[in-house]
């Protein structure tokens, strides 16, 4: 009698786990900044957390690291720019004209207060995993996601 390894379903996979957690994420999140009455989109909350960790980025970088079409991340930061969380300036980049984008210390301030009202929340739901295992698993996530980035045709 042969020995047959037994198929996995697509639900049983790695994939979907990350599928499904992501999604629970996104909902934890636009409940958290409703409930807390944060007055801008996670999108932007993203794009603005990730201009302060890259400053002069320029629109088409970021666009690629918050994985959203250069449309959506102009019209992201048009709503911070509008709000004065940034600016924009036209610099060369390989000869070529790009808006580099810089976070002000408005947009500084209000990313200190989003995080401050956020954490304790987000921190509540990673309470059965100890901190070390955390560690691991944001590494290994990591992981992936660069590799998936290699693999992944992005559009952007």
């Amino acid at each position: 009698m042969e020995n047959k390894v037994k198929e996995l379903h697509y639900t049983d996979t790695i994939h979907y786990e990350l599928e499904q957690t992501a999604k629970l994420m996104r909902k934890l999140s636009l409940q958290l900044f409703e409930k807390l009455n944060i007055d801008i989109s996670i999108d932007e909350c993203a794009a603005l957390d990730m201009i302060s960790c890259n400053e002069g980025i320029c629109q088409r970088d970021l666009a690629k690291k918050i994985l959203k079409d250069r449309a959506n991340t102009g019209r992201i930061l048009n709503a911070l720019e509008d709000k004065n969380f940034i600016t924009r300036a036209v610099d060369t980049k390989n000869n070529r004209l790009v808006k580099k984008v810089e976070i002000t210390p408005k947009g500084i301030k209000e990313l200190e207060n989003i995080t401050k009202k956020i954490r304790s929340y987000l921190e509540s739901v990673t309470t059965a995993v100890p901190r070390d295992e955390m560690r691991k698993i944001r590494d290994i996530l990591k992981s992936f996601r660069l590799n998936l980035e290699n693999v992944v045709e992005m559009n952007i």
